[in-house]
C-alpha cells in the first residue's frame, strides 16, 4: 500500500482523486477526511476564506494541528482578519498565512489604484491564485468549503476530484450539505463564524469587491456584484 508520505506521479493522484470520488459520493464529511488524512498525510491541508470555519474544525476531529491555510489579500474585512487570528487562538489547528508577492501599495504603483475596479481577474490572479499555487506547493491534497447549493456554478463539485491546474487533489468534503447543514454544525460545535455573516453578508470575500447580499438571491451574489465574474479563479 502506498503510504501518506509517499511521492506520486499526477497520474496516480488522478486516479486516486477519480477512485474516491466515486467512492466517497455519499460518505459524510468526516469520513472523506478522514480518507484524506489516512491517503496524504501531512501532505494535506484545508483551505479557508475565513467566512466560517466548520472545515477546519473537522479537518481538526481528524488530525489535530491540521494544515489550515489563509490567504490575506490586503483587502480583507477586518472581522475576517479576525476570525483568522481567533481560529488560531482557540481550534487544534495550524494557521498559515499566504501573502501576495506585492502589497497593495507595490501593486498600486505597479498597475495604477484600484486594479479590483478595472481587471477584477487580474487582481484575484495576483492577489489569490498565484499565491495559493505557490503555498500549495508541498501538498498533495487540499480541502475546500465549496458546495453545491452555493450557486450554479458549484452545482457540480466532486467531493473528490482532480484539480488540474495545480496537479493536486481537490476535496469539497461538504459539497453536498446545504446552507442549513452548515448552520446546524455550528451551532452544535459552536465552530466559529465571520461576523459579517450576521450583517447580511452570505458570502465573504475581499471587501471591495463584495456587498449584502438580497432577499432571494444566492450566496455568491454579492461577489463581483454587477460584473459577469462570479469566481476568483481558485476553483475554476
Amino acid at each position: 500500500m502506498t503510504t501518506a508520505q509517499e511521492d506520486r506521479t499526477s497520474e496516480e493522484l488522478r486516479a486516486l482523486a477519480e477512485q474516491a470520488g466515486r467512492e466517497l459520493e455519499n460518505a459524510s464529511a468526516l469520513e472523506i477526511l478522514q480518507w484524506a488524512v489516512d491517503t496524504f498525510g501531512r501532505r494535506f491541508c484545508v483551505t479557508s476564506s475565513m467566512e466560517d470555519a466548520v472545515v477546519a474544525h473537522l479537518a481538526s476531529r481528524v488530525m489535530k494541528g491540521v494544515d489550515v491555510v489563509f490567504l490575506d489579500t490586503g483587502y480583507h474585512f477586518p472581522e475576517t482578519i479576525g476570525t483568522r487570528d481567533a481560529v488560531e487562538a482557540v481550534m487544534d489547528v495550524n494557521v498559515i498565512t499566504l501573502t501576495p508577492r506585492r502589497s497593495v501599495a507595490e501593486q498600486d504603483a505597479a498597475y495604477g489604484p484600484k486594479l479590483h475596479d478595472r481587471d477584477p481577474d487580474l487582481c484575484c490572479r495576483l492577489r489569490k491564485v498565484q499565491p495559493l499555487e505557490e503555498g500549495l506547493e508541498d501538498y498533495q491534497a487540499w480541502a475546500t468549503g465549496l458546495r453545491r447549493d452555493e450557486s450554479p456554478t458549484r452545482a457540480g463539485t466532486p467531493v473528490v476530484g482532480w484539480d488540474a491546474k495545480r496537479q493536486k487533489v481537490k476535496i469539497a468534503p461538504i459539497a453536498r450539505w446545504t446552507q442549513d447543514d452548515v448552520d446546524a454544525y455550528v451551532a452544535e460545535h459552536g465552530v466559529l463564524t465571520n461576523p459579517l455573516l450576521l450583517d447580511g453578508y452570505a458570502s465573504v470575500g475581499c471587501a471591495p469587491c463584495t456587498r449584502r447580499v438580497l432577499a432571494g438571491e444566492d450566496a455568491r451574489a454579492g461577489r463581483w456584484a454587477g460584473r459577469a465574474k462570479t469566481e476568483c479563479g481558485l476553483h475554476e
